[in-house]
C-alpha cells in the first residue's frame, strides 16, 4: 500500500492539479454600493464539451479518521470540480496529474486549513471527498452528466505531517 503524508495546501504546490480557492489571498473590489467586497474569478470552471452545463451543489460529508485509507482515485475528464468549505471545515486532498494512467510517484496529499477550497482541473485524478474533525458542508461547482466520471482502484494510506 502506498503511504502519503499530507502537507499544507498552497497555491504553488497545488498548481499542477488546479486552483486553491482562498479569498484571503485574492484581490477584491467593492460592489453593491460599497457594502460587499467581490473576490472575483477565484477558479476556472472548465466544461470541455458544449452540451453539458455547470452545476452548483452543496455536499454534506461525514468526517474521516486518520490514517485515511483510500481505495480508489477518480477523475472528471470533461470538466473541473470545485469544493469550497462553508463553515471552515478542513479536508484532505489527494491528487495525481491528468492522464490515462496514474503514476504512483506523482500522487500528492494536502490538508487544507479550513478556509481554503480547491478546483480540480478537468481530468485530474483525486480521492473522494474527505472532511476532517466533523461533518462538513461544501459548495461544489462542476459539470453535469453521467459521462464525466472515471475510477481506478488505488490503495493509499494518508497520514498527517
Amino acid at each position: 500500500m502506498m503511504e502519503l503524508t499530507a502537507r499544507p495546501l498552497t497555491a504553488e504546490a497545488f498548481a499542477p492539479f488546479g486552483d486553491v480557492i482562498d479569498a484571503r489571498t485574492s484581490a477584491a473590489f467593492p460592489i453593491n454600493n460599497g457594502r460587499t467586497q467581490r473576490h472575483h474569478d477565484l477558479a476556472r470552471v472548465e466544461i470541455l464539451d458544449a452540451p453539458s452545463r455547470a452545476l452548483i451543489s452543496v455536499f454534506v460529508s461525514q468526517p474521516v479518521s486518520l490514517p485515511l485509507e483510500i481505495e480508489l482515485l477518480e477523475r472528471h475528464p470533461l470538466g473541473s470540480q470545485a469544493f469550497m468549505p462553508l463553515h471552515e471545515e478542513r479536508f484532505i486532498v489527494v491528487v495525481a496529474p491528468p492522464g490515462d494512467e496514474i503514476d504512483p510517484m506523482r500522487i500528492c496529499a494536502f490538508v487544507t486549513d479550513g478556509r481554503q477550497g480547491v478546483n480540480y482541473r478537468a481530468g485530474t485524478w483525486h480521492a473522494i471527498h474527505s472532511v476532517l474533525e466533523h461533518e462538513g458542508e461544501f459548495l461544489v461547482v462542476d459539470r453535469g452528466g453521467s459521462d464525466n466520471l472515471d475510477e481506478r482502484p488505488m490503495a493509499i494510506r494518508v497520514l498527517m505531517a
